[in-house]
């Protein structure tokens, strides 16, 4: 499916909606409802300053981080939104100490896990941060949430992505079918897309990476990075 540069994030998604004749739509309107949230988020972070919440909350989440304030909004923000979709079940958050479900009467049939704001660490510093999400198909039987449903392996995910919050915002996500990116345009309040079908290329001057944790990385980590490493001296 090809989509025009300044295609709208919507009008993209369900474009892909319509690649599955037997989708009801809800997967559609759950992403929807993401990017909703980000646009909340990214409102609050260009006015955070002015509205006092940079700095720290003097708590630490379940990883032993200092969790700072627009670490609370993010939070609150994706739980609000995405609870009052009606498209998900239950939710889990890195700020959250266990999972969270939706009301019964709001509940729907899919399970959404996210970082809300990765890397805020960085916000004193001005560097760019974003949220991380993931979402799959409840699995377990009934009303019912059970840790089956969290621990699951990334194969099963039915849509993942991030947004960034830096000098502009940006949404990427996948469904399956390529991976896309689109740009946020304040003056319109829409993500445009304005970079379809992302691969890592295959040849390349910089690589980012925290080798910080080098020593902690399993096996095929370090076979990956090295394979990548020298790429650039193939053929």
């Amino acid at each position: 499916m090809n989509q025009e540069i300044g295609t709208t994030l919507t009008q993209h998604i369900l474009g892909q909606q319509r690649l599955h004749p037997t989708a009801r739509g809800d997967l559609t309107g759950l992403l929807t409802q993401v990017a909703v949230a980000a646009k909340i988020i990214t409102a609050q972070i260009r006015r955070a300053g002015l509205a006092e919440i940079i700095g720290s909350t003097g708590r630490t989440n379940i990883q032993g981080e200092d969790v700072q304030k627009l670490d609370d909004m993010a939070n609150h923000t994706m739980l609000k939104t995405l609870a009052a979709s009606g498209f998900v079940a239950a939710m889990a958050s890195e700020e959250e100490e266990d999972w969270v479900e939706v009301r019964e009467e709001k509940r729907g049939t899919y399970i959404a896990m996210f970082d809300p704001l990765d890397g805020s660490s960085n916000i004193d510093a001005n560097i760019s941060i974003g949220t991380i999400f993931s979402i799959y198909r409840k699995a377990s039987a009934g009303y019912d949430i059970t840790r089956r449903d969290f621990l699951r392996p990334g194969r099963e995910q039915v849509a993942a992505g991030y947004a960034i919050y830096g000098s502009s915002t940006m949404f990427i996500y996948s469904t399956g079918q390529g991976v896309h990116g689109f740009t946020y345009d304040p003056m319109v309040g829409e993500f445009l897309l304005s970079h379809p079908e992302l691969r890592i290329p295959k040849e390349t001057k910089s690589l980012s990476i925290n080798t910080c944790n080098a020593p902690y990385w399993p096996d095929w980590v370090h076979r990956f990075m090295e394979a990548v490493m020298v790429r650039n001296d193939g053929d």
